[in-house]
């Protein structure tokens, strides 16, 4: 029973993970064959299930959707109902949140090397949500923060040191390009709090942390405790505090410890032990000085195993090498295979025809086949997955891709000039096209004549 079939149970009640097994196939089915493929499912059942599961982990913690794993509409406000803040990584994500009601007050503004229009929109977002929180990562940052007569909440990005994560490319903790050096973090933040209201110190491993890295976001949020105990000493080395050399302490609200918190995408990949993971950030963290809050920042948790992407099987094509399956969707729809050479499970769904043009046996009738499936973009990169065990696949049969809910839809591009997917949300089994599919049109709106002179407004949105 999933949450697209029934009531969402308790945080404590419902499974720690979903597996592609676990989607009502013939659910999948309907929905494929009345809004077409390629196609995502999100189940905000589940989201408010995951939110729920955080919360309960992190008792008196600040708990922030990082809003990059998935913007949609339908999903920011599950996300806002059940509690958790806002982090945004940019302009736009920022201006997603205040459409989906998040008010300053639960908006955190977490960009790295911000445009200049993005740091408009923003700062004129500050004016009239004067709650809302900047992190910098860099001085340049901050004094680009006050040229433009900010002097507002700030919480400073530190780099620890100490990365984690599923793929080189989305470490950041030790990235130079991610907040300002430890060994420099508490002048700078000293240093801002002369011009701002500092309100936190920040850091963040990496994305998608699997069991075996918790070491590395131990250590991380040990530096981060030890930083904050630093900045708010009242009497630092012994002296008195603001007397002399002696820095006067800075008045924290809360230290940040990023997210990243890993998702099982290989079917016997066991889940996160969240309740552990939660338990050893605050022992690492501890103690917090009086005052100062603990703050995490998960979005991969949040929305992944929420998520399906559904594609057709439109070519089967034996070769001497391998057998390749060609299907309707691709790295234009989901881009994690090709760009971080990332697992997604796939099952097939069934629903095709057979040699003789009848329909073909139920997926569980036919044998396992070692398949590569393919999608229609033009590049070699393009592939699901290669030499994969799946139900012997047919022209018409429909796929499932599993844990597609983070990075999935967000990264989708018209390379090749292909239209966007569509998005279907389920809301205690009620289907919703929450993003429309795109057209043609819509490829080549940008480039019309009549809009193509127009002026940029709202920092270019």
């Amino acid at each position: 029973m999933t949450g697209a079939d029934a009531a969402a149970p308790d945080a404590g009640e419902s499974p720690s993970v979903r597996r592609v097994g676990d989607w009502d196939a013939d659910r999948l089915a309907d929905l494929a064959a009345e809004h077409g493929t390629p196609l995502y499912v999100q189940d905000l059942d589940r989201v408010r299930e995951n939110c729920e599961r955080l919360l309960a982990a992190f008792p008196g913690a600040d708990v922030r959707y990082a809003v990059k794993a998935h913007t949609g509409r339908r999903v920011l406000e599950a996300v806002r109902d059940a509690g958790l803040d806002a982090e945004c990584a940019s302009a736009g994500e920022v201006d997603r949140a205040l459409a989906a009601g998040f008010g300053g007050d639960r908006l955190h503004y977490t960009a790295v090397n911000p445009p200049a229009r993005d740091l408009d929109y923003v700062v004129g977002v500050a004016e009239a949500e004067p709650d809302l929180t900047v992190t910098a990562g860099a001085v340049d940052t901050l004094d680009r923060l006050a040229e433009r007569g900010y002097d507002g909440r700030v919480c400073v990005r530190v780099n620890p040191g100490v990365g984690a994560g599923h793929h080189e490319k989305v470490r950041t903790g030790g990235a130079a390009k991610f907040g300002i050096p430890y060994d420099r973090a508490a002048d700078a933040a000293r240093a801002a709090a002369e011009r701002f209201d500092v309100v936190g110190i920040h850091a963040h491993a990496g994305s998608g942390i699997d069991p075996d890295q918790l070491d590395s976001h131990r250590e991380l949020v040990a530096r981060m405790g030890e930083l904050a105990r630093e900045l708010t000493d009242p009497d630092p080395a012994g002296g008195a505090a603001g007397v002399g050399d002696a820095p006067a302490p800075l008045d924290l609200d809360y230290v940040d410890v990023g997210g990243g918190f890993g998702v099982p995408y290989e079917e016997d990949e066991p889940p996160l032990d969240l309740p552990a993971v939660a338990e050893a950030t605050r022992e690492a963290v501890a103690p917090l000085p009086a005052g100062v809050d603990l703050a995490v920042e998960p979005g991969r948790y949040v929305v992944a195993d929420a998520g399906v992407l559904l594609t057709r099987v439109n070519t089967v094509k034996p070769t001497p090498d391998e057998r390749v399956v060609g299907v309707d969707a691709g790295m234009t729809d989901l881009l994690r295979p090709a760009m971080y050479d990332a697992y997604h499970p796939i099952r097939n769904l069934g629903g095709g025809r057979g040699s003789d043009g009848g329909d073909a046996p139920a997926p569980e009738e036919r044998g396992a086949t070692a398949v590569t499936v393919a999608g229609p973009i033009c590049e070699t990169g393009d592939t699901l997955c290669r030499d994969r065990a799946l139900a012997d696949p047919v022209r018409g049969d429909l796929l499932a891709v599993g844990v597609a809910g983070a990075y999935g839809y967000e990264m989708a591009s018209q390379y090749n000039s292909r239209p966007r997917p569509a998005e279907v949300a389920l809301d205690d089994g009620t289907a919703t096209v929450a993003r429309r599919r795109e057209r043609l049109a819509d490829v080549t709106s940008t480039e019309r004549a009549e809009t193509a002179t127009e002026p940029a407004t709202e920092g270019g949105r």
